[in-house]
Parts: structure tokens; C-alpha cells; sequence
């Protein structure tokens, strides 16, 4: 029964690309022990999975914030503890930076990685007791499919690409309508974002269709630029301030889901809901809509490009057929 920890800490989106080699491994290892660091913001989305056994929770952020409390030293050295707790078979770098090389090295057994040419930054390469030559220039989920497939000595060949998410029913906060669309409309970049004119455009055809969209937000800027939107689109709601849990399980309710390169998009596409994904200033070929091979999401734009209404409302047509 092999034991295997997984490092992948952070972000939304790169949590979510690390779900398919998971449940590869589970297809291989049906009885393998499974366990992941991942950074307290993300935890929830992480447990999402349902064949990861144990979470080992890094409050990294927390930790820079009160770098000379005693407290943060204490939870250092019981995150320590516990991630020497236990001899892994394998440990899995799929973030491959010097960051989780480093934690890598702190666990007990052989680590694995992409090697020093292939690594997002190339110390973290010299740290891993095996280093692979995965090309930097594949998809974020492919990449980390084929760390696991290099460490565990499988193919990926017809083996196909699945989520294997678990939501857990949470209360909300409201009553959704029968028919919406969630639009993702904010990311962590301007340089990502889609003029405010679009998403109006957007749902207005939405409006036409007789489906109500539905607009999220997280922060104050966020929420301003739901209501720009909302007040230009009729029945468009912004929501109530929702939680991640929340969010997540409002997003298995939804028609169709239209997103930029958020966290949010991804997590919809690994639900399998129909999506379209908006890129603005982030190449397809690095982070696009990955959907499982049962799943139906279309990316369009990608870098330098700016799509147009037209194009995305086209789109939208072919995913509700």
C-alpha cells in the first residue's frame, strides 16, 4: 500500500489542475494512501477530492504576516511535525517551486519533480531526489499527469482525463432562478479582465435566451463591478458576499457558466458544467478550459487577444445546443 504526499499549495486554479493525476493515481493504487499540502485558503477546494486521505495545512500567508511571533513558530514546527510524521513512498512536486521544493525536502522519502531545465524556477529542479523533463510548454494539468505517470512508471495513453470532484451540500444564502448563468467576471490581474461594455453585451443575450445572470464578487472593487453590469442587463443579480463552499455549490446548479481565468471558471469545468472561458492576457495552451473527457468547456482569446461579443455570444449558442 503506497503512501504518497502531494505538494501543491496554492493557487485556486493550480489547485484544480492537480485534481486529474489524483485520480490516476487512484486508478493505479486503488489502495495507495494520499496525502496533500496545501495552503489554508485553499484547503476547501482541495478536500474537494475525494480520494485525498489527509490534508496537511500550510498557513504560509498567515505565517509572512507575523514572521517573528511565537505562535507562528510554534505552528512551524508542528507543521514540520507532522509532515515528518509519516515515510512516503513518493513525494510529488507538481508546483515545481523553490517554495514546495523546499517542503519536499523537509518530508521524509524520495521527492519528485521536474528537473532544473523544466522547473518553474530551475533551483527547485537541483532539490528533487528524481528530476523529469516535462516540457514547460504543455498544460498545467498535463504537466502534473505526467510528473505522476514519470514517478509511478504508468502511460497516459487512453487513460482518460477526470475531475472526480465531491461537493458537499452547504446552505445558501439565497433562492437561485431556475435558469442562470454565473459570470466570472473578476481575476486576480486587470490585465485578465473583460471590458464591462462585454459583459453587459453578454447579458443582454443571455437576457434573450431567458436565462438570468448571476454575478459574484469577493472584494469592494469586485462588487462595483457586478452592479456596472447588473444595472445594464435585465434580471441580472449580484449576489450576496458567498463563500467558497457556497460558491462551489452554486456553480453545480448553473445552465452554463462564462468565466475569465479565475479559479472559479476552473472549478466549474472540473464540475463539468458547460463553460465558456474568457482569455484576455493568459495563453490557452498554458491554463485554458481543461474539461474532463465527459465535460464540454470552449477557451477563447488567449494571449495578446482581446475576443469580441460576437465571438463569445457564438460560443455560448453552440454550448447550450
Amino acid at each position: 500500500m503506497p503512501r504518497i504526499l502531494l505538494v501543491k499549495t496554492s493557487a485556486m486554479g493550480d489547485i484544480i489542475h492537480n485534481m486529474p493525476l489524483i485520480a490516476d493515481i487512484r486508478r493505479h493504487y486503488p489502495e495507495a494512501i494520499i496525502d496533500w499540502v496545501v495552503e489554508e485558503t485553499f484547503a476547501d477546494i482541495a478536500a474537494l477530492s475525494p480520494h485525498v486521505d489527509q490534508l496537511i495545512i500550510l498557513p504560509l500567508r498567515r505565517w509572512k504576516k507575523n514572521l517573528f511571533s511565537l505562535q507562528t513558530w510554534r505552528e512551524f514546527l508542528a507543521f514540520r511535525h507532522k509532515l515528518r510524521a509519516q515515510h512516503y513512498d513518493a513525494i510529488l512536486d507538481t508546483q515545481a517551486l523553490l517554495k514546495s521544493a523546499l517542503i519536499s525536502t523537509i518530508a521524509r522519502g524520495s521527492s519528485h519533480g521536474p528537473n532544473c531545465k523544466t522547473a518553474r524556477e530551475p533551483l527547485a529542479g537541483l532539490l528533487y531526489t528524481h528530476g523529469y523533463d516535462i516540457s514547460p510548454k504543455l498544460h498545467a494539468a498535463t504537466r502534473t499527469r505526467l510528473l505522476a505517470a514519470s514517478a509511478f512508471g504508468y502511460s497516459l495513453e487512453n487513460l482518460p482525463l477526470t475531475y472526480d470532484l465531491k461537493v458537499p451540500q452547504v446552505a445558501l444564502p439565497f433562492t437561485p432562478p431556475p435558469a442562470f448563468v454565473l459570470g466570472f467576471h473578476s481575476t486576480a490581474r486587470d490585465t485578465k479582465l473583460w471590458p464591462v461594455t462585454h459583459w453587459v453585451a453578454l447579458g443582454k443575450h443571455l437576457a434573450n435566451r431567458g436565462l438570468t445572470l448571476l454575478l459574484p464578487w469577493g472584494s469592494e472593487a469586485e462588487w462595483a463591478r457586478s452592479n456596472a453590469i447588473a444595472q445594464q442587463v435585465p434580471d441580472a443579480i449580484v449576489l450576496p458576499k458567498m463563500s467558497l463552499a457556497q460558491l462551489t455549490c452554486l456553480i453545480r446548479q448553473a445552465k452554463l457558466t462564462v468565466g475569465l481565468d479565475t479559479g472559479l471558471t476552473h472549478i466549474a469545468v472540473a464540475l463539468d458544467i458547460p463553460t465558456l472561458a474568457i482569455f484576455c492576457d493568459t495563453h490557452i495552451w498554458q491554463a485554458g478550459a481543461m474539461p474532463a473527457t465527459t465535460g464540454h468547456a470552449i477557451t477563447i482569446g488567449g494571449k495578446p487577444a482581446l475576443p469580441s461579443v460576437e465571438e463569445a455570444t457564438a460560443t455560448i449558442d453552440q454550448l447550450l445546443r
